[in-house]
């Protein structure tokens, strides 16, 4: 016999392989989830700038002179922003007005410091008191009817 002992040796494993660089498939996963990052992002930073413009619009009404014609400008962007929701809200009168501005969240405007809306803009007086209620109401209710909330 040529060989009498045979020399065993232990099986080779080979390395495992490394994590990075990263498969394709792993490449694309991070693709899709950085691109909805970034449009989430996007999305909301919009939102915020949207609403932003929309505070400031709504803001200048206190730049318009006079206590009535702060209740008048109040009045015309709350019937601009309606349209949003109806086109013909804006031609609603009265306590129709006033209870299509109440919404679903109560009745600060049919029965509360909104009422100033209807003869706010005809008064030779406003008080303050009573003003800045009702643009403080006024100025929650236009937020919302922008952002199409009934």
């Amino acid at each position: 016999m040529i060989g009498s002992t045979l020399v065993l040796r232990d099986v080779h494993v080979p390395v495992s392989p490394s994590w990075w660089p990263l498969a394709p498939g792993w490449w694309l996963v991070l693709a899709a989830a950085s691109l909805l990052i970034a449009g989430i992002l996007a999305w909301r930073f919009a939102v915020r700038r949207r609403r932003l413009a929309w505070q400031r619009w709504f803001d200048a009404v206190g730049e318009a002179g006079s206590a009535t014609e702060q209740v008048a400008a109040m009045s015309e962007r709350l019937r601009r922003a309606a349209r949003r929701l109806d086109p013909t809200a804006d031609r609603l009168e009265g306590e129709a007005w006033l209870r299509f501005l109440d919404g679903k969240r109560g009745h600060a405007f049919s029965q509360g410091p909104g009422r100033l809306l209807l003869d706010g803009g005809y008064r030779r007086e406003v008080p303050s008191a009573e003003l800045a209620a009702a643009t403080a109401i006024a100025r929650a209710r236009f937020l919302e009817l922008m952002a199409g909330v009934r």
